[in-house]
C-alpha cells in the first residue's frame, strides 16, 4: 500500500497569522519527505477559510524547493477556473523545476461561490472542465496544439515549458458521481475517490470504476487509485473520537453552517438521511480514527474490503498526523 496526505490549509482560527498556516503545513511535508509517503496532494480552494490555498501551482514550486523526494500532487487543480493553455504552462513548469515529480490531479470544482465569481456559469461547469483536461493532455503531447471545442480554438500553438516527464506526469480525474466516473472510464483515466463518501460508497464506486472501464476497452491492472479518508489518531479513543468530532464539525458547518448551505454543493453530505446528524454520519463510516493500533487495525480491514492500496490521509489535527507517521504508518510499510 501507498501512502500520501490529502494537505488542506484549513485557518478556521483567524487570530494565528495566515503565515503560521503555511509554515506549519510546510513543516509537515518536510517530514514526509523524510520517508514513508509517496507524495503529498495539495488541495485547491478559494475564499473560504476551508483552505487557503488558491494556487495549488505555486505552493507546489514551494514545495520543491523544501523537499527532495517526495512527489507533489494536486487535489485538485480547478480546471474549469483556468485558460486550459496557462494551466498546461504552469503545470509543466512545475514539473521541470521538481526535478519531474509532479502527480497532476484535476476537478470540476463544487463550490458555487467559486464558480460565481470566477464568471463560469454552473451549468458549464462539467464541460468547461472536461475541454481543460483534453487541451492539457494534447498540450503536451503534441509539437503544435491544434484543438477546436465548444469554447477553445488553437491553431498550431507551441507550449512551452513541456514536462520533465514523459509523455507527461501521471493524470488522475477527481471523480464523485457516477456520471464523472463514467466520463474518466470512457476516455481511459484514472480516478481521485473523494474523502466525504463512506468507505462502502468509496468501495462500490471503484468496482464501478473498474467495470466501466474495462467495457471500454481499458486496462485496470497496475492503476493507482487514491482514496482520500479523514483521519484521527490519539492515545485514547474517547480523545480520538473528539478530534473526529471536532473536525467533521468543521466541515459540516463550512459546507452548510452559517449560510453557506446556499453557496456550497455539500457533496457526501447531502446523503446524510434527514434523521442522522451529518457529524455522526462522518464518525460512523467515513472517518479513520481511533488509537494507533486501532486505526492501523481499520486500514488494514480496508485494504481488503475496499481494494485499498494507494490511501491518501487527510489528518484532521496536526498530532493526528504525528501519531499516524510514527506509531501508525511504521505498522503498515
Amino acid at each position: 500500500m501507498k501512502f500520501g496526505v490529502l494537505q488542506f490549509f484549513g485557518w478556521p482560527d483567524r487570530r494565528i497569522p495566515i503565515e503560521t498556516v503555511y509554515e506549519r503545513a510546510l513543516e509537515r511535508i518536510e517530514i514526509m519527505d523524510q520517508g514513508g509517503y509517496e507524495a503529498v496532494w495539495l488541495a485547491e480552494h478559494h475564499f473560504s477559510g476551508f483552505s487557503v490555498c488558491p494556487s495549488v501551482h505555486v505552493m507546489g514550486t514551494h514545495v520543491a524547493a523544501r523537499t527532495r523526494r517526495l512527489r507533489i500532487g494536486t487535489a485538485v487543480s480547478l480546471a474549469a477556473f483556468y485558460h486550459p493553455l496557462r494551466l498546461a504552462e504552469e503545470v509543466a513548469l512545475l514539473d521541470v523545476l521538481s526535478g519531474g515529480r509532479v502527480d497532476w490531479g484535476a476537478g470540476r470544482g463544487f463550490d458555487r461561490v467559486e464558480f460565481e465569481n470566477f464568471g463560469v456559469p454552473g451549468d458549464e461547469s462539467v464541460a468547461r472542465f472536461r475541454e481543460a483536461v483534453e487541451i492539457v493532455l494534447e498540450a503536451w503531447r503534441s509539437e503544435k496544439l491544434h484543438f477546436e471545442g465548444r469554447f477553445h480554438r488553437f491553431d498550431g500553438i507551441e507550449v512551452l515549458p513541456r514536462p520533465l516527464q514523459k509523455p507527461h506526469p501521471p493524470v488522475w480525474v477527481a471523480a464523485s458521481s457516477e456520471s464523472a466516473i463514467g466520463w474518466a472510464a470512457e476516455r481511459g483515466y484514472s480516478i481521485l475517490m473523494d474523502p466525504h463518501s463512506a468507505h462502502v460508497e468509496i468501495a462500490r464506486k471503484r468496482e464501478l470504476f473498474r467495470t466501466q472501464l474495462e467495457a471500454a476497452g481499458h486496462d485496470f491492472g497496475g492503476r493507482e487509485i487514491p482514496m482520500a479518508r479523514l483521519l484521527a489518531v490519539a492515545p485514547t479513543e474517547q480523545e480520538a473520537e473528539a478530534v473526529a468530532r471536532r473536525g467533521a464539525g468543521w466541515i459540516v458547518g463550512s459546507y452548510m453552517g452559517d449560510g453557506q448551505a446556499q453557496l456550497f454543493d455539500p457533496k457526501g453530505i447531502a446523503d446524510t438521511p434527514a434523521r442522522q446528524d451529518p457529524v455522526d454520519r462522518y464518525l460512523q463510516g467515513v472517518v479513520i480514527y481511533g488509537t494507533p493500533d486501532r486505526v492501523a487495525d481499520e486500514i488494514r480491514r480496508l485494504e481488503e474490503e475496499m481494494h485499498l492500496d494507494y490511501l491518501m490521509c487527510a489528518p484532521l489535527s496536526h498530532e493526528s498526523f504525528i501519531s499516524f507517521t510514527d506509531e501508525v504508518l511504521p505498522k503498515l510499510l
